[in-house]
């Protein structure tokens, strides 16, 4: 199989539009994310953030417009939708594992039913990103036995142990006590580091400014501005900008 050529955006959307009911939540949204790059998506509540990151893997299906990823249209449904969603990565609010399972055993199912890996080649993998996160002591642990910190944490790794070529996180530390936040944001920092694409959505300031190539702020489910970390914060354009950094930076 030919390699991709490097142009080809690890994400690509296009005029995309998504309604519910007569709410417009996306509005011909064009974006493009080269392999590599780290895009913060910050905004008011009901501006569309989350929305644009379940659409990359269709989570939220659009109304009209077109999503690729990495070259590749997102497919309806089916296998393919299953296969594209192994390469991409996500990471919600809520962590999402499966509290009957080990810590272990939510990082290894991925791999072993979708990647058929084997049990021990899943294991070995699976225990280096645990290491990785910094919670290999709790692989044998439930995820009630965690904190919120390390939960997610896991459900890092989780998405991590699929090697996706992409990881969209939603609001990832908006369900931590305040504490856990830099746990949590530190291995993102890392991720960020090592030339994961990334798309993450969050109101921490301080990983958009550190480890964001771009900033996207949305608002009324359009993309208002898009620049640099230092431009945004230093110099936002819009009055919408100014306003949501006057009311976040002031706190």
């Amino acid at each position: 199989m030919t390699a991709a050529p490097t142009d080809v955006p690890m994400i690509r959307m296009s005029a995309v539009d998504k309604y519910f009911g007569s709410l417009h939540v996306l509005r011909e949204i064009d974006l493009e994310v080269p392999k590599g790059q780290v895009v913060v998506v910050l905004g008011p509540s009901g501006s569309g953030k989350s929305t644009l990151c379940r659409a990359i893997n269709r989570l939220e299906p659009i109304n009209s417009g077109r999503i690729e990823v990495d070259g590749v249209p997102l497919p309806a449904e089916g296998r393919a939708l299953a296969e594209l969603r192994a390469d991409v990565g996500m990471v919600f609010q809520q962590f999402n594992l499966f509290a009957h399972k080990t810590i272990l055993e939510n990082v290894t199912l991925g791999p072993i039913k979708v990647r058929k890996q084997s049990r021990d080649k899943a294991q070995d993998n699976a225990l280096q990103l645990l290491e990785r996160v910094g919670i290999a002591n709790q692989a044998e642990k439930y995820p009630a036995q965690l904190s919120g910190g390390q939960q997610q944490r896991a459900a890092i790794a989780r998405a991590l142990a699929m090697k996706p070529k992409v990881m969209l996180f939603d609001e990832p530390t908006s369900a931590l006590d305040p504490e856990m936040v830099n746990e949590v944001l530190e291995v993102m920092t890392d991720l960020a580091a090592e030339g994961m694409t990334m798309l993450v959505v969050t109101h921490e300031m301080g990983f958009a400014r550190r480890a964001a190539h771009r900033v996207l702020f949305m608002a009324d489910g359009e993309v208002v501005e898009d620049t640099a970390p230092e431009k945004f914060f230093s110099a936002p354009k819009s009055d919408r900008a100014k306003d949501f950094l006057g009311k976040i930076l002031t706190h």
